[in-house]
């Protein structure tokens, strides 16, 4: 007897979804293929990047590297492929690689150890420009991921002070006067703020550290290295060069310019009168001026402006050019921020019954961050490139040598090769502070 009902009594098992549709025949066909119009655009496209590759793989890989000259690069391309075209001579970066990035700082600025037979001295070579880049990793680790141990932050506290002493060597007490200086300013406001309020403690904090470091620092540094002689030999700022001068300008105007826009963003929306031009004016002026004319400036202009004799190092003139043309435009990008949160914030810390600066610590200015964040990353990786335009007044960035070593007979006439290693060596650091963009933003995302 047949079962007529019109209720399904057992359960069909599961059947695999049709293998057009997942995996990467699915992807493919869902991105790829969509459509005649969409899969001719795909076709082109691919052969555009055959095309591409086509050229650029062999350039790449049928190259030479073992070479003293382009004349020799050449001669080895003949006798291995018959033909100099569509092969990259890599025997320059070979040669002239540690150039490129360390410029002409001398290997060993250290006192030669005369036991080495070799006059090398003990410590390897670059080891001062490497270790203050290796302290650089570790001082911003703690800054840049949270679940790193937070005794970390005495290195990020001590690296400002710490690097310019490795890089320029001299005394240690130096340094040490300079961090004594904020140290005295913080005692400053701390002792001014409640005698004489906010205001003034703010002003006694800026200037007491600026009398104690153009009147008292030296002597004091001075006095000091007579007792106990911390120092390490001196290495004059005209051998900086290389990538290595453009991570120093980068990382210092990076690192500075974002607490100075902070400062101007919030001078720029005061109701004092006098800060808040004081701040728009100096915001609409330097975005005003191109960079590379304050840099002009800061070469050759700013020493007719100095009494005869003062000496001031071009490297410090361009850093504080350079981090004031950054801080501008990071304090337009944070004024952005601020006047993206909504009214109610501002009157629930009034509500709350906090001061103004307690306001911003804990409640505007970290969600202004928080909304700035690509437009600052984005400013930081300007500012990082723009580090190439010191070449223009004579500093050795890694363009300024390309120049240097492309006016070397063995190296003439050389371009491709050079530019690209370049080019790599500024994608790499561009292309992480991209993707860290892009991984704080998820971190801080708490809907909408």
């Amino acid at each position: 007897m047949s079962d007529t009902s019109f209720v399904r009594t057992e359960m069909l098992p599961e059947k695999d979804p049709p293998a057009t549709s997942v995996g990467a025949i699915g992807w493919a066909r869902a991105n790829l293929f969509d459509g005649w119009f969409n899969s001719v655009l795909t076709i082109l496209s691919l052969a555009f990047i055959w095309y591409v590759l086509a050229g650029v793989i062999p350039w790449v890989f049928q190259s030479v590297w073992n070479a003293t000259s382009l004349t020799e690069c050449r001669e080895i391309m003949s006798e291995t492929w018959g033909s100099t075209h569509g092969h990259a001579c890599w025997g320059v970066i070979n040669d002239r690689w540690l150039q490129l990035l360390y410029g002409f700082y001398p290997p060993y600025p250290v006192t030669p150890d005369v036991n080495a037979g070799d006059g090398t001295g003990m410590l390897p070579a670059y080891f001062r420009p490497n270790l203050a880049f290796v302290l650089l990793l570790v001082a911003i680790s703690p800054v840049l991921f949270t679940n790193l141990p937070r005794k970390l932050l005495i290195v990020s506290a001590a690296y400002p002070f710490l690097m310019p002493w490795l890089m320029w060597g001299g005394s240690i007490w130096g340094p040490v006067m300079v961090a004594a200086g904020f140290g005295i300013g913080f005692l400053a406001y701390r002792i001014v703020n409640p005698l004489a309020g906010s205001l003034t403690a703010i002003i006694a904090a800026i200037f007491v550290p600026i009398i104690w470091w153009l009147t008292l620092a030296g002597p004091v540094a001075g006095v000091l290295e007579g007792i106990v002689s911390i120092s390490i030999p001196e290495v004059e700022s005209r051998r900086f060069g290389g990538f290595m001068l453009s991570i120093l300008i980068g990382v210092v105007a990076i690192g500075c310019s974002l607490p100075i826009g902070i400062f101007l963003a919030l001078g720029r929306q005061s109701d004092l009168l006098i800060v808040k031009s004081l701040c728009v004016g100096f915001i609409e002026f330097i975005r005003g001026v191109p960079l590379i004319t304050l840099l002009f400036v800061a070469s050759v202009l700013l020493n007719i402006f100095l009494p005869p004799g003062t000496e001031f190092d071009i490297i410090l003139r361009v850093l504080i050019m350079v981090t004031l043309f950054a801080a501008a435009y990071m304090a337009e990008v944070i004024r952005g921020g601020l006047a993206a949160l909504p009214k109610g914030q501002y009157e629930g810390a009034d509500s709350l019954g906090l001061n103004y600066w307690q306001a911003q610590r804990l409640i505007i200015m970290p969600q202004a961050l928080k909304i700035s964040i690509p437009g600052i990353v984005s400013t930081f990786i300007g500012v990082f490139k723009d580090t190439t335009l010191v070449s223009i007044i004579g500093l050795l960035d890694p363009l300024g040598l390309s120049n240097a070593i492309r006016a070397d007979a063995a190296w003439n006439g050389i371009y491709w090769e050079l530019f690209a290693f370049i080019a790599v060596l500024f994608f790499v650091f561009c292309f992480s502070m991209s993707r860290y963009s892009m991984y704080l933003e998820r971190k801080l995302h708490t809907g909408h």
